[in-house]
């Protein structure tokens, strides 16, 4: 199997240039101090369509032939790689048709078809809307453009990595999230062609993730089921052609749980002044996680900012209750006037910050003459959450977490 080779990353630079941005790397102080040295955050979530995936889908449908443009192009997708082939269909005049998940963002599904193209939904996964789009490519002879085992998707995704070498030309340490294995394959095609000491990090939500047995294994395995809300690395298996560029130029492949990439996605957020969507945070989650298995200058690569408004709000809630920040509980008060205030009053003194608020009489452990509130508040962190918990205790509450 031939792999993208570094000369094959730079001829993808001369088509993309004036088509996409070169997305701008910005550093941050607060991984930097847990690091120990600089650490830069390169921003694809600034990227046309809000991600990487436009790189190699531009590339790939700008090398279709007059005959394969007349047939039109197919896709499949949780929304990125829908919403950057979409796009570039639209600038060279093609026809396009994507197949999404049921449950795909509706933001993802909308940008979709703003940006012209026809979107079928079908299945519930990635793989159900792949097996779609490889049908309707068979029957009708459209063009299936992969969201990541193609050349022209390695290749494109690569760019991303030449632009990493020229912004932070000092850098150690790269790391990029993993789902198929486009966007790390490309970068490591590129970093490694130029630089080869530097080390190439990819990321996999714990819930999703078949790299890391499929490279014990040395073929590909097949997850029998995944569970992640990064949706954008939310796959089964790998690709063949991106399994063996990351068994050759990837040096790791480590894996996040849901709440280091709620985290992360907070901290984009409050510190860096960054919309990120949970698979683009997977890159800062495996920092925040192991700080001290990142060789500095690290660039850590911002895959989308693709993210639904409601799974934000979701995400920030669970991010913060990862971080001690949000404390949920409920407990028992007797049924008479005062009782409610006096226990807002305590919360208020002890410093924490009452979100929502239920007085519940009608379930069953709520004996005659008591009721049942629900208490969600903000604190200032796990120590203080800790704190609140026994100042209640201490005031003769009872708190239970439902």
């Amino acid at each position: 199997m031939t792999l993208v080779s570094l000369d094959d990353v730079v001829r993808a630079r001369a088509v993309l240039n004036g088509a996409i941005r070169v997305t701008p790397v910005e550093r941050s102080l607060v991984l930097g101090s847990l690091v120990g040295g600089e650490v830069y955050l390169k921003c694809e979530n600034l990227q046309r369509t809000g991600s990487f995936k436009f790189r190699g889908g531009y590339l790939r449908i700008s090398r279709l032939s007059e005959a394969e443009r007349a047939c039109g192009v197919v896709a499949a997708s949780a929304g990125n790689h829908a919403q950057g082939v979409a796009l570039a269909a639209k600038l060279h005049g093609i026809a396009c048709t994507v197949f999404m998940p049921v449950g795909a963002p509706l933001p993802k599904v909308e940008a979709t078809q703003g940006y012209g193209a026809e979107v079928r939904l079908v299945g519930t996964t990635v793989d159900d809307a792949l097996a779609a789009a490889q049908a309707y490519a068979a029957e009708c002879g459209a063009v299936f453009i992969h969201p990541f085992d193609h050349a022209d998707a390695i290749a494109g995704q690569g760019t991303a990595g030449l632009e990493i070498l020229e912004q932070c030309p000092e850098v150690r340490t790269v790391v990029a999230g993993l789902g198929g294995g486009g966007l790390v394959s490309g970068v490591a095609t590129a970093v490694k062609g130029m630089k080869p000491d530097t080390k190439i990090i990819g990321v996999q939500a714990a819930g999703a993730a078949p790299y890391p047995p499929s490279l014990a294994a040395g073929h590909l395995v097949t997850l029998d089921s995944i569970s992640t809300m990064a949706d954008g690395i939310a796959v089964r298996r790998g690709g063949e052609l991106t399994f063996e560029h990351i068994g050759k130029l990837v040096d790791e492949v480590r894996t996040v749980s849901e709440e280091a990439l709620s985290q992360a996605l907070l901290l984009c957020l409050e510190r860096a002044k960054l919309v990120v969507e949970p698979a683009g945070a997977a890159s800062v989650a495996a920092i925040l996680d192991h700080p001290e298995a990142f060789e500095p200058p690290v660039v850590a690569v911002l895959s989308g900012g693709n993210i639904d408004p409601m799974l934000m709000l979701k995400v920030i809630r669970h991010g913060m209750a990862s971080a001690g920040r949000f404390l949920a509980f409920r407990l028992l008060l007797p049924d008479r006037p005062g009782e409610l205030a006096g226990l807002l009053a305590a919360l208020a003194e002890m410093g924490a910050n009452v979100c929502d608020v239920e007085h519940v009489h009608t379930v069953p452990r709520v004996s005659l003459g008591q009721v049942e509130v629900s208490l969600s508040v903000e604190t200032r962190g796990a120590d203080h959450s800790a704190a609140v918990l026994d100042s209640l205790r201490t005031a003769g509450y009872a708190p239970a977490f439902a």
